[in-house]
């Protein structure tokens, strides 16, 4: 037997290639976020890292000039701050005596009540930042807790300082009242302020913007937080009325003298 004739193969034809299937159309809402959606650009980048490199800056230089207080001065130097607040003392206590007897003059001479007046004022706050007199007014009462005993005068000086900066008018530590030539202590691991050892808790008096005053010493890396980083704590509380009523007590310049109204040498 012999097999049929094959029948001749018809050309297949080519196959034409698949394309994908079109994208499906997005939706308005999903086109919408897209063309909302940000797109950093490389100058917003670079400005990132910038604010970034700067915020750490800041911070590391905060905490250097924290940890550099007055524990890392020479002596030469804390002697020329000694020195500096003693005679600016020194000149307030010489005003508030040119005053009164400015005050008296002008009395006896039967001056005008304004003049009187104004000296008066003048003389009354001279003695608020002299000390010799007592003071009253809005204000804010800080007491720091130290159950370690870790907080020592550099940090009690730096609260003082932070209310002054921050307008507080008239200070009182403990019992003893603040001013120009007042100094702090470190005795036998006691606080001591103007030679007079203040017991813990210490209590801080501060006449001046109760809101002011309160947030300078809230502010981040401020008092209270270093106050917290060694084991304290410092509770202040925002008055109507504070009461300052310790009275430093004048001191005699040993050195400086008036000069004369004629301005002649001063007799020594």
């Amino acid at each position: 037997m012999t097999d049929p004739p094959h029948e001749p193969h018809e050309p297949h034809e080519p196959h034409e290639p698949h394309e994908p299937p079109p994208p499906r159309p997005r939706s308005a809402w999903a086109r919408l976020a897209r063309a909302a959606a940000p797109r950093a650009t490389r100058a917003q980048a670079l400005g990132a890292v910038l604010a970034l490199a700067l915020g750490f800056a800041i911070v590391t230089q905060v905490q250097a000039t924290q940890a550099g207080g007055l524990e890392q001065m020479r002596q030469d130097d804390l002697v020329q701050v000694l020195d500096d607040v003693t005679q600016r003392s020194a000149r307030l206590d010489q005003q508030v005596r040119d005053l009164q007897a400015q005050r008296d003059r002008l009395a006896a001479a039967g001056g005008g009540q304004e003049a009187v007046a104004q000296a008066q004022a003048r003389l009354d706050a001279l003695r608020l930042l002299a000390g010799t007199a007592p003071a009253t007014g809005p204000g804010v009462r800080v007491t720091v807790s130290d159950p370690g005993s870790k907080v020592g005068s550099a940090q009690l000086l730096d609260l003082v300082e932070e209310l002054r900066d921050a307008g507080a008018e008239v200070q009182q530590v403990g019992s003893v009242r603040v001013v120009a030539s007042t100094w702090f202590a470190d005795e036998d691991g006691r606080l001591v302020v103007d030679g007079t050892p203040v017991a813990r808790p210490v209590e801080v008096l501060a006449i001046g913007d109760p809101q002011t005053l309160a947030s300078a010493m809230t502010i981040p890396g401020g008092v209270v937080e270093t106050l917290r980083r060694l084991g304290a704590d410092a509770a202040v509380q925002q008055l109507g009325s504070v009461t300052v009523d310790a009275l430093a007590s004048p001191r005699t310049p040993r050195y400086a003298q008036p000069v004369p109204a004629g301005g002649g040498t001063p007799t020594p």
